[in-house]
């Protein structure tokens, strides 16, 4: 395998603010190596972590990074032209992502928000599974709430890249202050963050703790499990509203709850339809589902990004 010129293979990182997961997939889009490792804080050291994640992956394939065909980045915050603003997980005020990896890389960048990346790798696994819909909405139930939404193969970003930020819909003008700077966004009610504010652990992730509590018949957990969980239904019936997509599927720390989530979310939807025929009309709950490969899609996606960014 040559490493003079482009040999087809493409990196994607999937950074977060503890961890940063990358992916070689070959030319076919299969995988050939994975790599994690924990994420840096601040731009120069989340640059450098993403410089030895990529060493990594191409030492496995007996490449260089230059010889890559690109190198595909997901990270939060706002993306316009390769620059990241305001990741504050990260430490990132302003950084131009694409250009500090392309020059320590030699090969080249392209950057996309993380929601909207993890999307796209959703997309691509239930293609590959024989199962791609027509459209398709990423809901990520993370640290906070936002949606990716893929149509047609291709990512839909709005006129300033601001489609999917559900999770700064205000639900509740009395409810809790949002980092965003408003009250009581859907965020506040349907998130990690949300649910360690609510139901804060110290011997389990929060969620787990929670939904575990309230299958104890805990009824204060119950009470705040089924607050998260409407919030979450509220967030898919915003989302079918606004895009309508053919499958909605839910993504983020929040999934690793499982079918406990997927039932009780579908529960939930089934409810806010009982008075309204419009809605039931939309077979939500069935419209509803779990992303595949949960681990891998916001790297995956990322790496589509060196295919899907180079052609705009």
């Amino acid at each position: 395998m040559s490493v003079g010129g482009r040999v087809g293979l493409r990196a994607g990182l999937d950074i977060g603010g503890t961890s940063t997961v990358a992916v070689l997939l070959d030319t076919e889009g299969a995988p050939l190596a994975h790599h994690t490792a924990r994420s840096g804080r601040g731009p120069t050291a989340v640059v450098d972590v993403a410089v030895a994640a990529v060493g990594r992956l191409c030492d496995v394939a007996g490449v260089s990074p230059a010889a890559l065909r690109g190198v595909g980045v997901g990270l939060p915050g706002t993306v316009v032209d390769g620059r990241v603003r305001n990741a504050v997980n990260l430490g990132i005020a302003e950084l131009d992502m694409a250009g500090a990896l392309g020059d320590r890389l030699g090969a080249p960048v392209f950057v996309e928000n993380d929601v909207d990346a993890a999307a796209l790798g959703a997309h691509h696994v239930l293609a590959a599974a024989g199962d791609a819909p027509r459209s398709l909405a990423y809901l990520n139930l993370g640290t906070g709430l936002a949606c990716g939404v893929v149509t047609g193969g291709r990512l839909w970003r709005g006129a300033a890249g601001a489609a999917g930020e559900v999770g700064h819909v205000p639900v509740d003008p009395d409810g809790a202050p949002c980092p965003c700077g408003q009250r009581g966004c859907l965020e506040t009610v349907a998130s990690g963050s949300a649910v360690a504010r609510m139901w804060p652990a110290t011997d389990a992730p929060p969620p787990v703790a929670l939904f575990a509590a309230a299958a104890q018949g805990d009824p204060a957990a119950r009470a705040v499990r089924e607050r998260v969980l409407a919030g979450v239904a509220a967030a898919v019936r915003l989302v079918a509203l606004t895009f309508d997509p053919e499958r909605v599927v839910l993504g983020g720390g929040l999934t690793a709850l499982g079918r406990p989530l997927l039932s009780g979310v579908r529960e939930a939807l089934t409810e806010l339809a009982r008075g309204s025929p419009f809605l039931a009309s939309l077979d939500l709950p069935d419209r509803l589902g779990l992303v595949p490969r949960p681990a891998e899609v916001g790297a995956l996606g990322a790496a589509l990004l060196t295919g899907v960014l180079a052609a705009r």
